[in-house]
């Protein structure tokens, strides 16, 4: 990469501890405020990383110099310019700054999309709680070829919470659920 700004980077998934320790507290009628922004500011600051991501897959990234708009064919071989900054990078290495990282937002960009937008908006820790809540249970949909029927086939939480392996989120929000609903 040349030009001005910094490399890129993206926001990591968020830790599985933070967020169990929000959930144990909620579960006994603890609302610890602090908890709640660093689990929301994280998820959010990660939602915002995939939406970025998805975008520059459709050929448009951002510029990490000024934050400005790049449309580009999205082929190899190609080089990202910012016509306002002059920041520079080969599409290659952009392409690789995010792959094997969980941030393409996929089937589940619309859960993305809102969270991003609710919880910024969100008046009180209580609709921050439940923006959390939403968004990590959210599920992406998927028509299945056979029978023209909706299934759920993967957590957006792959994409939000550090495991390294879809098992592993999965039973962390089944025990999720489990703690709520006690």
């Amino acid at each position: 990469m040349t030009g001005p700004g910094t490399p890129i980077q993206w926001a990591p998934r968020v830790r599985p501890e933070l967020i169990r320790q929000l959930y144990e507290a909620d579960a006994r009628g603890i609302r610890d405020d602090e908890l709640i922004d660093e689990v929301g500011c994280g998820l959010l600051t990660r939602c915002r990383s995939i939406l970025e991501v998805t975008e520059a897959a459709h050929g448009r990234a951002k510029c990490h110099g000024c934050a400005g708009v790049i449309h580009h064919p999205a082929r190899s071989g190609e080089t990202l310019r910012c016509p306002a900054c002059g920041w520079t990078s080969p599409w290659c290495d952009y392409q690789r700054s995010y792959q094997g990282k969980h941030l393409f937002g996929g089937a589940a960009i619309g859960e993305f999309e809102a969270y991003a937008r609710e919880y910024p908006a969100a008046r009180d820790a209580r609709q921050r709680m439940l923006a959390i809540d939403r968004l990590l249970h959210a599920f992406h949909w998927n028509l299945t070829r056979r029978t023209g029927e909706m299934e759920a086939t993967r957590p957006a939480a792959a994409n939000l919470i550090d495991f390294p392996r879809l098992r592993d989120v999965v039973a962390f929000l089944d025990d999720l659920a489990g703690r709520r609903a006690r």
